[in-house]
């Protein structure tokens, strides 16, 4: 694999997305056990951010000038904000559905990518992309249960996921344009502050019982790492060597994982058709991510 740069990229990227996927279900666990949703996210940024500082002290390019300016900060701080959305919506989302139906939820980022990318460049998708989009849609109306009106998740968590999609596509889309010259820890630790931020001040409004401590012994850096460390950190290295479509086709391991974590775990019931959905989004994602060579 070291003499091959593309196989180290595909294993860079899945075991990061692999990691985001056991992700909702320690936050599931964690509610299990009475903490709240910003108890949670406090602790998870608090130790992602303490956790990407020590990489970058132990960081071996020291000496390589580094181009970051105070305007690149500011911007990597502000698009940084959309990551501590994305977690508080995330995760309020798993409070009031299973997480079987949640991580469907979120990856509707693959339309809205789409849609996003459309109005901002004012270019109409093409039509292998508009058939993509109708998939994950298909997909997601099997996967959220649409065939059986009595156990459809409710309105609540539907509105949190979608919004925890739509916070996630922006992080998407300004990691790739917001300070490309700075290097990917200093980007990650300037993002985590900004979603430090946000989450401090969601903890302020909504914390009304005295903040559980606990939660940083308990749960904390396990959320951290498997959260707001090791994927960043590994899909950073993995993107460059696999490509984006690829590593997108290889990063959506995320949703069989996080189902299948979902199932053996928490004892959620996922259904046939339900994994058929899941299988039609992940199709989706190969459809609008594999360049088709004559």
């Amino acid at each position: 694999m070291q003499n091959n740069p593309l196989l180290k990229g595909i294993a860079l990227v899945g075991i990061g997305a692999i990691s985001y996927g056991f992700l909702a279900t320690f936050v599931k666990l964690a509610y299990k056990e009475n903490y709240t949703t910003a108890e949670v996210t406090l602790a998870q940024f608090v130790y992602g951010l303490l956790g990407v500082l020590i990489l970058m002290l132990f960081s071996k390019k020291k000496k390589e000038k580094d181009p970051t300016t105070r305007r690149n900060i500011a911007e990597l701080m502000i698009a940084g904000t959309s990551l501590g959305l994305t977690s508080v919506f995330y995760y309020l989302c798993v409070k009031e559905i299973n997480v079987s139906i949640a991580i469907v939820l979120l990856m509707q980022t693959v339309w809205m990518s789409v849609l996003l990318e459309a109005i901002l460049d004012k270019k109409m998708p093409s039509p292998k992309t508009l058939l993509a989009v109708v998939i994950v849609l298909v997909g997601t109306l099997l996967a959220t249960k649409i065939y059986n009106l009595q156990e459809f998740p409710g309105l609540l968590g539907i509105v949190w996921g979608l919004l925890a999609a739509a916070s996630f596509t922006t992080t998407m889309y300004t990691a790739n344009r917001v300070a490309v010259g700075t290097p990917n820890l200093k980007r990650s630790y300037y993002m985590l502050w900004g979603g430090t931020i946000v989450v401090l001040l969601f903890t302020f409004i909504t914390q009304n019982t005295p903040f559980n401590w606990e939660i940083f012994a308990k749960w904390g850096i396990l959320l951290a790492l498997f959260g707001t460390i090791i994927p960043p950190v590994l899909m950073n290295a993995g993107f460059p060597k696999t490509g984006l479509g690829l590593g997108s086709i290889v990063s959506s391991l995320e949703l069989p994982v996080s189902v299948s974590m979902a199932y053996f775990i928490l004892n959620e019931k996922v259904e046939a058709w339900q994994w058929f959905g899941i299988f039609l989004i992940l199709i989706s994602i190969v459809i609008i991510n594999l360049k088709v060579h004559k």
